[in-house]
This record gives C-alpha cells, sequence and structure tokens, in this order.
C-alpha cells in the first residue's frame, strides 16, 4: 500500500486513458475525482476501474440513488434518476466517485454490478426500494427497508410526506391492516418567531 493518496488530477487522467470514450465527464473538486459515465457503458467501465493496471478499485464502499427532479426548478435539464458509486482502490490508495443516470425517466434501469463487487447487493436493493431503480441482472432485487407491502419509493421527490397507507393493528381481525392515510399533510419547515427586542441586551 502507498503511503499517500496519489494526486487528483493525476488519477483522473489514469481514469480517462483506462476509459477512454467510455467518460462522459471528468472532474476534481475539493481533492475528489468524480465520474460521470453513460448508462449504455456503466457495467464495462465498472468492470475496467476494477481491474485496470493503474485504477484496481477492489472495493465498492458506497452505492446510492438520486432524485434530480427539484432541479429543474433551477437551470437542471439532465435525466432525473442517479445512481452513485464510491470506489475505493486499498492497493494503490485511491478513491473516485461514480454517477450514472438512468436513461428513462419513466422506468429507470441500471445494470446491477453484484457481479463485480458483491457489495453492491443490498445497496443496490436500497435504491431501488427507496427510489425505484432496477438493477437489471441483481440476484435478489426487492425491498430492504420498506415494508413488502410498501406502495411507492419514499424518497422520490414526488412522494408524499404523510406517506399512501397506514397500518394499525386490528382487534377484529387480529392482524395489521391497511387503510387510507388519517392525518393531514403539515407544513415541516418550522416557523421562525422574532420578538423586538430578542436578544436582550447584547449588540
Amino acid at each position: 500500500m502507498t503511503a499517500f493518496a496519489i494526486d487528483p488530477d493525476v488519477l483522473k487522467d489514469t481514469i480517462s486513458l483506462a476509459l477512454g470514450d467510455k467518460v462522459k465527464r471528468i472532474d476534481v473538486a475539493l481533492g475528489e475525482v468524480t465520474l460521470v459515465v453513460r448508462a449504455a457503458d456503466y457495467l464495462a467501465a465498472m468492470q475496467t476501474l476494477r481491474d485496470a493496471p493503474g485504477c484496481k478499485f477492489e472495493q465498492l464502499i458506497d452505492l446510492c440513488g438520486v432524485d434530480y427532479s427539484a432541479y429543474r426548478d433551477t437551470d437542471w435539464e439532465g435525466l432525473r434518476y442517479c445512481a452513485v458509486s464510491h470506489l475505493l482502490s486499498v492497493s494503490l490508495n485511491q478513491r473516485v466517485r461514480v454517477k450514472v443516470f438512468c436513461a428513462d425517466d419513466d422506468f429507470p434501469m441500471l445494470p446491477s454490478v453484484m457481479q463485480i463487487w458483491n457489495s453492491a447487493n443490498w445497496f443496490e436493493r436500497e435504491a431501488f426500494d427507496l427510489y425505484g431503480i432496477v438493477f437489471e441482472g441483481h440476484e435478489d432485487l426487492r425491498r430492504i427497508l420498506t415494508d413488502y407491502g410498501f406502495i411507492g419509493h419514499p424518497f422520490r421527490k414526488d412522494f408524499p410526506l404523510s406517506g399512501h397507507v397506514e397500518m394499525r393493528y386490528d382487534e377484529e381481525l387480529k392482524r395489521v391492516v391497511y387503510q387510507p392515510v388519517s392525518i393531514e399533510p403539515r407544513e415541516v419547515t418550522p416557523r421562525v418567531i422574532r420578538e423586538e427586542n430578542y436578544g436582550g441586551g447584547l449588540h
């Protein structure tokens, strides 16, 4: 293992050389390398990042979903769903962030990287559960955090804060039942109260 992390600009060049035209975009910010690849190149790019001599990212340490729909209220014109992975090379003491956008906003799908890093198993299940991203080729893609009968994907920006259904124990049926949400949606932004003499005599 090397004593010091590789310079991020050097790593950027190494990755660009290894991936060639599979690189859609690569940047260095705050000392970190972020790589964007197309969905069609995702699996091949990830395999190269694990195996190429200058890369050797043996570990997938995180994978999560992102819903960019709220960005469209500003200047965002890209695709809605993205999977973000963080890769670590223990042998070369370097890290990279990989972003890949799902080609279809209505049915977000990406190939699973479970065959490359088995740690992707639960990470991809979580992204499926919370964002509805389908990972093609995953061996056991099912919900991991919500209930089996859960409706929708709770981390999507358009998912209601109150949810769609609520559950309770029914004494007559002697089991848990689901029913429409009975609570009213509420504002979650805290109200700020300002008084004329707020803060006492502090100046």
